[in-house]
Parts: C-alpha cells; sequence; structure tokens
C-alpha cells in the first residue's frame, strides 16, 4: 500500500473559498494534484489583465538563463509586485487559493498565443542543478475562450484542460517521489484559431519577494 503524500492546497468539498471569492473544482487528479476551477477570475479581471498586459508583450523566455526559445513561442510579461489594486487583490485571491503566502510568488505573468504558437512539453520546476528555492505549484488562469486549439496537455497522464474565461488549472510538483513531480509535464496546445491569452503564478518553496 503506498502513503499518500501531503498537498499543498486545502478545498472544502468541492471548492475552495477565500476571503472573496468562492472557487468551484469540477475536475481533479489526486496524485499528482491537479484541480481544474471555475471563477477563479471574474470576465472583467481577465479583460482588465489582457488590457493592461497588451502594450508590454514581448516574446516570452523560458528558465532561468531567460533565452529565446522555439520551444515556447507565445509572447509575454511580467507585472510589477502589487502594481495597482486590482493585482493586489487578484495576487492575494490566489495566494489565498494556493495556500502559499503571497512573498513566495514570482510576479505575475501575462502569455498570448496567437495560431500556431505553442509551448512544448516542459517542467515548470527547474531540473538543472541544486536550486533550493524552486518552484513547488503553478496555477494557469484562461483569461479568454479559445475557438480552437490552446489545451493545456499532460502527455504523461494523457490529460488535458481546455481553455475557458475565467477558469484555471493548478497542479504541485513539491513531492519526494520524484516521480510523481515528473508526471507535471505538461504543455501549451497549438492554437489553430482564435488567440490564448494566460496568466500564470508560480509559488516558490522559500520567500521570493
Amino acid at each position: 500500500m503506498t502513503i499518500k503524500e501531503q498537498t499543498i492546497v486545502t478545498s472544502t468539498g468541492n471548492k475552495i473559498v477565500t476571503k472573496d471569492k468562492e472557487i468551484r473544482i469540477v475536475g481533479k487528479m489526486d496524485e499528482p494534484l491537479i484541480l481544474i476551477l471555475e471563477d477563479v477570475l471574474s470576465h472583467a479581471e481577465c479583460d482588465l489583465l489582457i488590457d493592461l498586459a497588451t502594450a508590454r508583450m514581448q516574446r516570452a523566455k523560458i528558465g532561468n538563463s531567460h533565452d529565446v526559445s522555439d520551444v515556447r513561442t507565445s509572447s509575454s510579461m511580467f507585472f510589477e509586485e502589487s502594481e495597482n489594486e486590482s493585482i493586489v487583490q487578484v495576487e492575494s485571491r490566489i495566494a489565498e487559493l494556493m495556500n502559499i503566502p503571497v512573498a513566495h510568488a514570482e510576479p505575475l505573468q501575462v502569455l498570448r498565443y496567437q495560431p500556431g504558437e505553442q509551448y512544448h512539453p516542459h517542467f515548470d520546476y527547474f531540473t538543472k542543478g541544486n536550486d533550493v528555492n524552486n518552484r513547488i505549484s503553478t496555477l494557469v488562469m484562461y483569461l479568454n475562450d479559445v475557438e480552437e486549439g490552446g489545451e493545456t496537455y499532460f502527455p504523461s497522464l494523457r490529460f488535458s484542460v481546455t481553455p475557458k474565461k475565467g477558469s484555471a488549472v493548478y497542479f504541485e510538483y513539491f513531492y519526494n517521489d520524484p516521480r510523481l513531480n515528473e508526471l507535471t509535464l505538461h504543455a501549451g496546445h497549438p492554437v489553430a484559431a482564435g488567440e490564448k491569452w494566460v496568466a500564470t503564478q508560480w509559488m516558490r518553496r522559500q520567500r521570493y519577494r
């Protein structure tokens, strides 16, 4: 009999309740923990994040080296910490949802994928070297409905999440068993029609801000 590893997020039945929102869990995998969540952001918040980000988009980069790569063909930007009241509200809700202090959060990132753009399979945690303050969990929030394509796909699990405005997928990879962490390998499928906007929050093991 295997021992179930401890998870970070806590829920009440099929929902996670934060100070300002009740977030519904509409899909779940136990190990590694993957949650599909609805109503993480309001439609107005999604629109605001896109509006604030649009003029600041640049070719997305990857990893600690912050290199441009064909692995990731989207464009992106990062908000400044507590940039305005709306960002503070979103960051606070995300931290409460992810059950990690906001001081452990990397800057909130917004990405845009246009037709044909994608993110090839990758891990969110750093696999090179011994990064003491490694990432431990991810929340990908969908800021629009995608006409076709753009699913978040976990190839090792044969599991995909279709973008839906205001919803999100949460997953964590801080387990003692490295095989569970490796199952969080994921990709952003190519956008076939329209465009895809997402906001991503990564949490670190130790204080980051």
